[in-house]
């Protein structure tokens, strides 16, 4: 019944052009207001998949990863976002430890991953492909 029909996903935040400023000049992704339903965001990844993004006056932010983007070198990639001012999570944890850079190196349980907040608090994650 469903497998057919497209789907999206979408997430909310509290203040919409700060939503835009860090996506689109900070992030440096595509992101756009959508023409057909007004005060929403479009993020339009390379895929071709688009994430909405909807104002919420009462937004709680998420306590999960929301979004995870793949790229080549993540001590890189933190490096770059630290330089436009992206403030990695340092996760210092008896079983679940960073770096001082926010990094965690992958093994055998996982790939080599850094977490950082959006303006209205969501987790958001950089993942070093294999």
């Amino acid at each position: 019944m469903l497998e057919y029909n497209s789907a999206f996903s979408g997430f909310s935040v509290n203040d919409l052009p700060k939503a835009k400023e860090f996506y689109g000049n900070i992030l440096g992704l595509n992101i756009y207001e959508d023409k057909e339903m007004p005060n929403l965001l479009n993020l339009q990844l390379s895929e071709g998949n688009i994430i909405l993004i909807y104002p919420k006056p009462n937004h709680q932010p998420a306590t999960f990863t929301i979004l995870n983007f793949t790229v080549n070198n993540v001590d890189k990639t933190v490096d770059e976002l630290t330089n436009r001012g992206v403030k990695f999570i340092v996760y210092n944890d008896e079983n679940f430890k960073t770096n001082e850079k926010g990094i965690l190196k992958g093994d055998h349980r996982g790939p080599t991953i850094a977490w950082f907040n959006d303006p209205a608090g969501n987790i958001l994650s950089i993942i070093e492909k294999p």
